[in-house]
């Protein structure tokens, strides 16, 4: 199994809408194969909690656009790491912190990556993602 289109476009959005907002390390992740539950993660991380609910907003703003709604939101109380379930995609906004002690990439280190726009990714992030190289890395 892979990302369906659906998640796809849903994952693309989120991204892009974090790094509207300036998140760090934007990476989507195909979790499809090992999770039931959802088809990819997408991660971003911002250095302070204010940040990281500037990212939750856009996020959730420009996935309501397409009528995709989060079925579960956790952690937006704190704002250290909010996670927004969408079904068919899991968006983990973390604080700077919380991503590197938490490693989730390293988690998940077996499962493919999905290709972002390069809009999400800085000059130098961009053309790694063009050579193939996880931004996340």
């Amino acid at each position: 199994m892979t990302v369906t289109d659906r998640a796809r476009r849903l994952a693309e959005t989120a991204a892009l809408a974090a790094a509207d907002k300036l998140a760090r390390d934007v990476v989507a992740i195909d979790v499809s194969e090992r999770l039931p539950l959802t088809d990819c993660f997408v991660i971003a991380s911002a250095p302070n909690e204010r940040q990281v609910q500037a990212v939750v907003d856009s996020v959730e703003e420009k996935l309501r656009e397409l009528d995709a709604k989060p079925v579960r939101r956790e952690g937006t109380q704190e704002a250290r790491w909010v996670l927004l379930d969408f079904a068919d995609i899991v968006v983990h906004v973390l604080h700077t912190e919380e991503r590197e002690y938490y490693g989730l990439e390293r988690l998940w280190k077996d499962c493919p990556s999905v290709p972002l726009p390069a809009e999400v990714y800085g000059p130098a992030q961009a053309s790694e993602a063009r050579d193939g190289s996880s931004a996340g890395e």
